[in-house]
């Protein structure tokens, strides 16, 4: 029997990055790269820039169904753990008030709910973002989190990297680099 093969699980990839001193000059770069079919990696930028998600062609996150689903999973629990106590395990006569009061559930199915959810996003974003403890920290571009806007264009066999250099200098590119990296 052959032994199957382990693929390492972050994998050496080359991209071309190009490098901005503005973001009027970063949008009008990523508008004209999509217009030519290249394959934008990603974008990096010191601060949020408006129209940039639009202008990269991306979806909406579904981080808010994660937080929808796990509050409501919160508020389910709540109620669940509450209405067995209350009723069926450590059922006791207050006041001659009936056990089912659900409005006494209140406080606490809200809490749960906020809990829950907001603990879930939590762990939703990291996950999604791959951000973990030990991992560490790789900057395409010098500059990125200071003053520097980038532009990354994953590089395919196929593609015609004279050309995406055409474009992105006809766009304001301070300065285009390939570069290999591991992300």
């Amino acid at each position: 029997m052959s032994k199957p093969i382990l693929k390492p699980i972050s994998q050496t990839k080359s991209f071309v990055v190009a490098t901005f001193s503005e973001a009027a000059s970063l949008l009008a770069a990523v508008r004209a790269v999509r217009q030519e079919n290249f394959q934008i990696y990603d974008v990096y930028a010191p601060y949020p820039v408006h129209g940039l998600d639009q202008a990269m062609g991306l979806r909406r996150t579904r981080l808010p169904w994660v937080t929808l689903l796990a509050g409501l999973s919160g508020l389910a629990l709540a109620m669940a753990i509450q209405f067995y106590t209350a009723i069926l395990d450590w059922g006791m006569n207050v006041g001659g008030k009936p056990d089912n009061s659900t409005l006494a559930f209140i406080p606490i199915g809200f809490e749960l709910t906020v809990l829950l959810g907001g603990l879930a996003s939590v762990a939703a974003l990291f996950l999604r973002a791959g951000l973990f403890p030990g991992r560490r920290e790789c900057l395409i571009a010098e500059g990125v989190t200071d003053h520097v806007f980038a532009l990354v264009i994953r590089k395919r066999k196929s593609m015609d990297t004279d050309r995406a250099r055409r474009v992105l200098e006809q766009m304001g590119a301070r300065d285009i680099q390939e570069k290999a990296a591991d992300l």
